[in-house]
């Protein structure tokens, strides 16, 4: 058996029925499991004897609005984190959908690893992902006034607004973009012996 096919039989044992979907893909194991069961996952992924991962590596936001030009079906936020175990050597991927798309809410890991605490901030600035639970959920990479989501599929590509600082107020003010949209069309070029062929 290999290190993954034990992985496997692992998660299987261990998460039973909590798994919604197992994938091998490229050496690597990814686990999807309803936002409901996330914080019990997860303890046992951190604490059981046969799984033991002790560390999140990472955790991110994804907006599947138009992944795959729209062939996924199903909710369109999801909380995808990577977890390493030291002791055994292996890792994972855990991804967990939030339920709705008008409210995305997941619940936070930082009561689980305290390593997810600035990448929720992150996911929940990036694509307005809450994560419940989370003791200091606030914006982290845009300004304090900042409006929407800017990772979200749906987000115009200027943005809304823009900040610049007024010498005669003395103080930074914000107004309606001013940057007025227009297509870039590349120069194509066309020789006979272009590249020396």
């Amino acid at each position: 058996m290999s290190k993954l096919d034990n992985l496997q039989a692992a998660l299987e044992s261990v998460l039973g029925g909590q798994i919604v979907s197992l994938k091998r893909e490229l050496g690597e194991i990814t686990i999807t499991v309803a936002a409901k069961d996330s914080l019990n996952v997860a303890k046992l992924l951190r604490d059981h004897s046969e799984l033991r991962f002790e560390q999140l590596i990472d955790l991110c936001g994804v907006d599947y609005s138009s992944y795959k030009d729209g062939a996924h079906e199903g909710p369109r936020f999801a909380a995808v984190s990577h977890l390493l175990s030291v002791n055994k050597n292996w890792r994972l991927r855990l991804k967990v959908f939030a339920p709705d798309d008008d409210f995305p809410s997941v619940p936070a890991l930082t009561p689980i690893w305290n390593a997810a605490n600035w990448f929720e901030r992150e996911a929940f600035d990036m694509f307005g992902i809450i994560f419940e639970g989370h003791e200091d959920l606030r914006r982290i990479l845009t300004d304090y006034g900042f409006i929407g989501h800017p990772l979200r599929k749906d987000f115009p590509t200027t943005g809304h607004v823009e900040m610049r600082y007024d010498a005669e107020q003395k103080r930074v003010v914000y107004q309606p973009v001013t940057i007025e949209p227009r297509e870039i069309t590349p120069r194509v070029i066309r020789e006979e012996n272009y590249g020396g062929l």
